[in-house]
């Protein structure tokens, strides 16, 4: 990198640790005040912010990959999480800001009660805060090693008296600190300089580049941690905004150069078709490279389309659980919440995916694959020709902006997961737990500020602790996929359904933990993996409620009032003095904007895509030209029914806030 390079990534750090700053009083305040910025989030800003942390380091290296060995196609099990932010936004977030808790985990004893309640509570902080986040955040700053070694050459930056003890600390550690992949049970990882993938035992320079990536870490994470311990989300808003900037216009950047090297926009599909007319990656031909639907796309089983269908709905996160649901949780009106999840569903699958398709493709013929490989070595090393064209194809300026632009995703995805996880130990375990049974008392708010902060610390070092034990970053995401894939149906339940109970969530989390470890060593695909999954835990949940019975009235009735529910709730309406009778019917608008919104952006997204790449028509409606008209217009179509059916209710701008329950 040269000069205006560093000063572009110092620029940025300056930024971050001023935004820190200048948030941090008003964050000492209280929790909600350091947890969901007093609920003073606008609906863009909220937006941006999540569609900033899901804008992860590793993301654009997966998307590439999937392209290359899959096809457009295979993007689509990202594309569907839409479903669920949407779902969020105009069906469940009233409800998460009405109900005025810190943490899902603090829901729980406003939905439920009594002992169960309490237990679910203490489990979901442990549970969602500690292994499902420091295992996610440990994946993310190891795959985050995959853009920081290449540009951050600290052996050549530090005298050897500071670089050399690094490298004695990694090796006494024993960890290698670099991403692995796994060809033939073996460890094999990435030569940066040949850009090929070698066997980690015969790569002499394993420590050196594990000394360079704990560096990069430490230096990320302390910048990062410092900001988002000391000035809360407001400060994790505000750089977040940002980083998603940067990276867009970043990538947009490096799009248009990736594209100029393959020949320009419109020799693309042509020159796919000619150099993979004998076939591509794994085999996949040049229309299946290129194709949006199933019909024309590769490798479509029965069994994938059903995992497409649902599995928006049956990942722990359906119903907005974790960070989407603190940054509903922030929005000023319910009108701000809906509005974030709108924008940041448009942003996240729409904006987002028209810069990475022909970046993706263009990289695709850029750096030609070498078939011969096999199927892992070749993924990983098609993942790698991101990271390759950002070294040999950008220039002085726009390699600072993309590598800062990388650098912040990693940074909005850490300081995401800090202030969320941080939020379960301090609320969940600290104040609720902690304090009344151990200290015997009640903490002030200050403190428990200064607990959250300390919570930040913890994680860090957790999650770092966790990284050295990962040998494979693919194994490890698959895994935190498996673990969440059963309890996603059991959470939309709760808000939807009276008789749902503490028991069955207990038995959804049982369940998954039970059934993952014979799953991830069974022979079944990963497609199966997950419906067995997701049914057994689904089964489990709702078996659970049912066989237990209901909660007490006299809590549904005072969740009721308080979260204003949609859904099937009448005989609690009736119990709590109301009538109930339109719950159902305003559920099912709510469901109406959801579907209609969804439709729009697919279709509106297949359209547009289609024109940008050249990508054929489906089988069954041959006219391309046809098919993109008819997309586009139905899209566009949509657009107001969405808002109508979504936005006709939209509340007075002026709430009372109120304090976490």
């Amino acid at each position: 990198m040269q000069l205006i390079d560093v000063l572009i990534i110092l620029a940025f750090v300056t930024y971050a640790i001023g935004s820190g700053l200048r948030s941090s009083k008003i964050a000492s305040q209280n929790l909600e005040e350091y947890f969901l910025a007093g609920r003073s989030l606008k609906g863009w800003q909220a937006g941006v912010s999540m569609a900033a942390t899901q804008f992860a380091a590793d993301t654009p290296l997966l998307v590439t990959g999937l392209v290359a060995m899959g096809g457009i196609f295979a993007l689509w099990r990202l594309w569907v999480f839409a479903l669920a932010f949407l779902l969020l936004g105009f069906v469940l977030s009233s409800s998460w800001r009405r109900v005025n808790v810190l943490t899902d985990a603090e829901l729980t004893e406003i939905r439920y009660g009594a002992r169960p309640a309490a237990v679910l509570r203490g489990m979901k902080a442990i549970y969602f805060g500690t292994i499902i986040n420091c295992t996610v955040l440990a994946l993310v700053l190891l795959a985050a090693t995959r853009i920081a070694e290449p540009f951050l050459l600290w052996e050549q930056w530090l005298p050897g008296w500071m670089f050399d003890p690094v490298v004695r600390l990694v090796q006494w550690v024993g960890a290698p600190l670099v991403p692995t992949t796994n060809v033939d049970g073996s460890p094999y990882i990435l030569n940066t300089t040949t850009w090929k993938l070698v066997p980690l035992a015969d790569s002499p320079q394993v420590w050196v580049l594990s000394a360079r990536n704990l560096i990069s870490l430490v230096a990320i994470l302390a910048v990062t941690t410092f900001y988002s311990t000391t000035g809360g989300l407001r400060s994790v808003v505000r750089t977040d905004i940002v980083q998603f900037a940067i990276m867009m216009v970043g990538t947009l950047l490096f799009a248009t150069i990736v594209v100029k090297a393959a020949g320009g926009l419109e020799a693309i599909p042509q020159r796919i078709s000619e150099v993979f007319a004998a076939g591509g990656p794994d085999g996949i031909t040049p229309t299946q490279i290129l194709a949006f639907d199933p019909s024309q796309a590769k490798g479509v089983t029965a069994a994938l389309l059903v995992v497409l269908a649902i599995q928006w709905l049956v990942h722990f996160y359906a119903d907005g659980t974790g960070y989407l649901a603190q940054r509903t949780m922030a929005c000023r009106t319910e009108a701000d919440a809906k509005q974030a999840a709108v924008i940041f569903t448009v942003l996240q699958v729409f904006v987002r995916s028209l810069l990475w398709l022909p970046l993706a493709l263009g990289l695709l013929l850029v750096f030609l694959p070498d078939l011969s490989l096999p199927h892992e070595v070749l993924k990983a090393e098609r993942e790698s020709t991101y990271v390759r064209g950002m070294v040999e194809l950008l220039p002085p300026g726009a390699m600072g902006l993309l590598v800062t632009g990388m650098l912040a995703a990693l940074a909005s995805t850490v300081d995401t997961h800090l202030n969320w996880g941080s939020s379960y130990w301090t609320n969940d375990i600290y104040k609720r737990f902690f304090c009344p049974w151990v200290l015997k008392r009640q903490p002030s708010p200050r403190s428990l500020v200064w607990v959250a902060r300390a919570a930040n610390v913890f994680i860090i070092v957790l999650a770092l602790a966790v990284m050295t034990r990962l040998t494979s970053i693919d194994t490890a995401w698959k895994t935190s996929l498996l673990l969440g894939a059963g309890m996603g149906v059991v959470l939309v339940l709760r808000w939807l359904w009276w008789r749902m109970t503490a028991w069955g969530e207990i038995a959804s989390i049982v369940t998954s933990l039970v059934m993952a470890p014979f799953l991830l060593s069974s022979a079944f695909d990963e497609a199966v993996r997950l419906l067995i999954m997701a049914t057994g835990a689904t089964v489990a949940g709702i078996a659970a409620s049912l066989l237990v019975g209901p909660e007490k009235t006299e809590r549904l009735v005072d969740f009721y009032r308080r979260a204003r529910p949609l859904g099937f709730w009448k005989p609690i309406a009736r119990a709590a003095g109301e009538d109930g009778a339109g719950d159902a019917r305003q559920l099912g608008r709510r469901l109406g904007a959801t579907l209609s919104s969804a439709i729009s952006i697919f279709f509106l997204l297949t359209a547009v895509g289609s024109w940008l790449v050249g990508s054929p028509a489906p089988t069954w409606f041959p006219w391309r030209s046809a098919w993109i008209a008819v997309l586009l217009l139905i899209g566009a179509g949509l657009i107001p029914v969405s808002w109508r059916l979504g936005f006709r209710d939209r509340p007075a701008k002026t709430e009372t806030k109120a304090g976490s329950a």
